[in-house]
């Protein structure tokens, strides 16, 4: 193991495998102080229960950092335009109650009778992408299935036009990617297109409604309550990326865990019941999601001998706590027919994932599919050579060239 603080969580390098890594810090520092960009400090907490605390603890780890004394996220630096601020107005960054408030409108339209309309649809969308990428001489998994398949449920969802898709991806790659704040600086005109892209789609949507999640969250109203216009630009930037970045990546890790565990896709191929839990699993052995996004002390806080001030950053560690062999038996082993399963990939708490449902019928259809079609699909190249994206929270590859 090398100096661990030294290890960059957001480098391409510790993608590959960070699981080594976060054993080591399970074992030896479970609170741990690593340095990070625009950020420049924050604590990892490794260990499954302290990451269920910190999930579920919402008065001491909170998602604001004015409830944790501070004047504005650390995550945004001090030059950040007002007009992009109003991005952190997204559920996923609040506390309650403007959570709970925002939460329960997203809900009334991101019912789950909505999302089980889309079955069909994802099932018919899966099916010609497979057939598209037989016909291609070097298909690239990641290109050619895993993102077409999320990014077009999410897009068809929210009623997003076909022609924007490519670009949608283009200036989400850039936001995910902004490491540092010279980055970010570089981000901005991107992230200032998609803003006033969405903005003239809520006003045509305004003009005339269609049956799409943007209109419905116009429409939608609780109590007399709506959504206001940066609120409703800040949750679809959010399901945006969160709707299709995150399945992306459990498509494209899960079908190399699945190549590279042979014999568990065995038991797939001799058993399509068992499709459900191996969702499951390979949310857990995959991660991808590395790690919740960062929450604040909201007081000192005494874990495992070390002191965690008011306004200090944390990150949970998704990955580690799904990998902890006090909570799973032969955590580094991939079982597809494991149960129980309570993995923390969709987080925890008052923040769990609200697509979550959406995700695990994407991936249960995509496995599938791949699966029934392509059962003797195997990697074009060593699994040294794969290539995996440099990025805060996420853990992903960014391409999986194989045969069909």
């Amino acid at each position: 193991m090398n100096d661990p603080r030294k290890v960059d969580i957001y480098a391409a390098e510790h993608k590959r495998d960070p699981f080594p890594f976060y054993a080591f810090l399970r074992s030896e520092a479970p609170v741990f102080e690593v340095r990070v960009p625009v950020l420049k400090r924050a604590w990892l907490i490794t260990r499954y229960d302290d990451v269920v605390l910190c999930l579920q603890d919402s008065d001491r780890f909170v998602k604001s950092p004015r409830n944790a004394g501070l004047n504005s996220p650390k995550s945004m630096p001090w030059w950040t335009p007002t007009s992009l601020r109003t991005l952190s107005e997204n559920m996923l960054d609040l506390d309650d109650p403007a959570h709970r408030r925002l939460r329960a409108l997203i809900n009334k339209a991101f019912s789950r009778a909505r999302i089980e309309q889309l079955r069909n649809r994802t099932e018919v969308l899966a099916e010609g992408l497979v057939d598209r990428m037989r016909a291609k001489s070097k298909p690239d998994l990641i290109e050619d299935f895993a993102l077409p398949v999320p990014l077009t449920v999410i897009s068809e969802l929210l009623g997003l036009p076909e022609e924007a898709r490519t670009s949608f991806r283009r200036w989400t790659n850039v936001f995910l990617g902004a490491r540092s704040e010279f980055r970010m600086a570089l981000s901005l005109p991107s992230i200032f297109a998609l803003m006033r892209y969405l903005r003239r789609l809520v006003a045509a949507r305004r003009r005339a409604p269609k049956d799409d999640l943007i209109s419905a969250l116009i429409a939608v109203e609780e109590g007399g309550d709506r959504l206001s216009e940066s609120e409703l630009i800040a949750m679809l930037v959010l399901l945006i990326i969160a709707g299709h970045e995150t399945t992306v990546n459990l498509i494209g890790s899960g079908t190399l865990a699945l190549m590279e565990n042979p014999r568990e896709k065995e038991r797939l191929l001799g058993d399509f019941s068992l499709l459900g839990s191996a969702v499951e699993e390979l949310l857990r052995f995959t991660a991808p999601v590395e790690t919740a996004t960062e929450r604040y002390a909201a007081q000192d806080v005494d874990m495992h001998g070390t002191r965690i001030r008011r306004g200090d950053v944390i990150f949970p560690v998704i990955a580690s706590a799904n990998r902890d062999a006090q909570k799973f038996a032969e955590p580094d082993r991939l079982d597809v027919a494991r149960k129980p399963n309570p993995h923390l990939a969709f987080g925890d708490g008052v923040h769990f994932c609200v697509g979550s449902h959406l995700a695990k019928m994407e991936a249960e259809i995509a496995f599938g599919c791949l699966l029934r079609h392509l059962p003797e699909l195997s990697l074009a190249c060593s699994a040294h050579e794969l290539q995996w994206r440099a990025a805060p929270v996420v853990r992903g590859l960014k391409s999986l060239p194989v045969i069909t």
